[in-house]
């Protein structure tokens, strides 16, 4: 199966990684030392709770053309460069499009493919599981099972029989799900507070674990967060997720002291201009709710005065 990886940071090298490893004909569109990369030595990338380290020779493109056909193309972006890359998409004669990645704009950019491509697409929004950064000309993937949770707008992903047969021969689990647009919304919470905390102690990741009070608040702040979720009328998703933090704060408190301290934590790599571009559109949210947010409201000014030229 034709198959194109539009963008090879970490989580789109996995991807990659076990796509070609599950049999497919794989193209990745990367640019500049990462291009060069990718073409001098393959795909190299160390796998960190395994321990192991694997290369896999991949075919490289630096831009998209129209008439470049696949049978699937993931668009694995960061939220910040997903716009420039729709009008791309647009012009580009493929029909079975994912986009991979944190999205607040998931019916924006949809509607925008819609409207602008001469070329009718079946477009889908999925996450990936797993973390990393990028070092020393690598790729340090952190991952336990790894899966995909994706789905589709308006119903069911029209090219589901696609997507099974790419990943038929391998280990990788796609996990569909009949709300992906509430679900990226949820999961957006998580990664802000995470975020504020990460900038705040400025990735001294023991410091983080150390601060009770800080914890304390980025866990309320999640509370808040999912509030402002239900005042705005989308469900809560995974439900498991908002129960722990709203019945089990102690038990949330203990898992994250043991994850800051943990070395690969500081591994998970975190734009602070993701965070800030998120957090615009949750700020909407909030306004938009009138739910009360006293403790996301200091972690946001922290960060701000952390990254006061980003915003």
């Amino acid at each position: 199966m034709r198959v194109l990886v539009y963008g090879a940071g970490v989580i789109g090298s996995y991807l990659v990684h076990v796509l070609v490893r599950g049999g497919n004909d794989v193209t990745v569109l990367a640019r500049g030392n990462r291009a060069e990369e990718l073409e001098k030595e393959g795909l190299v990338i160390r796998h960190y709770f395994q321990r192991r380290t694997t290369v896999d020779p991949v075919r490289v493109i630096r831009t998209l053309e129209a008439g470049d056909i696949y049978d699937l193309i993931f668009v694995v972006m960061k939220y910040t460069d997903f716009q420039a890359v729709l009008p791309i998409l647009a012009n580009n004669r493929s029909s079975n499009i994912v986009l991979v990645g944190n999205n607040t704009d998931a019916h924006d950019m949809q509607n925008y493919l819609m409207e602008h491509s001469d070329t009718h697409k079946n477009i889908a929004f999925g996450f990936q599981i797993s973390a990393g950064s990028r070092e020393n000309g690598r790729t340090v993937c952190i991952r336990g099972g790894v899966q995909m949770v994706l789905g589709g707008l308006n119903g069911p992903i029209l090219f589901k029989a696609v997507l099974d047969q790419a990943f038929a021969k391998t280990k990788y689990k796609l996990v569909y799900h009949e709300n992906i647009d509430a679900w990226l919304k949820n999961h957006i919470v998580p990664i802000l507070a995470l975020g504020f905390v990460t900038i705040i102690h400025e990735r001294q990741m023991t410091k983080i674990a150390r601060d009770d009070k800080l914890l304390r608040q980025m866990i309320a702040a999640m509370d808040e967060g999912f509030r402002v979720l239900e005042a705005q009328g989308y469900p809560l998703t995974p439900a498991e997720q908002a129960s722990l933090i709203r019945k089990h704060p102690t038990l949330l408190r203990l898992l994250l002291k043991i994850y800051h301290i943990l070395p690969f934590s500081r591994l998970v790599d975190g734009s602070p201009y993701e965070i800030a571009a998120l957090n615009r559109v949750f700020r909407d949210w909030k306004e938009r709710s009138n739910v009360p947010t006293p403790n996301w409201d200091v972690l946001e000014e922290r960060f701000n005065a952390s990254y006061p030229f980003i915003h």
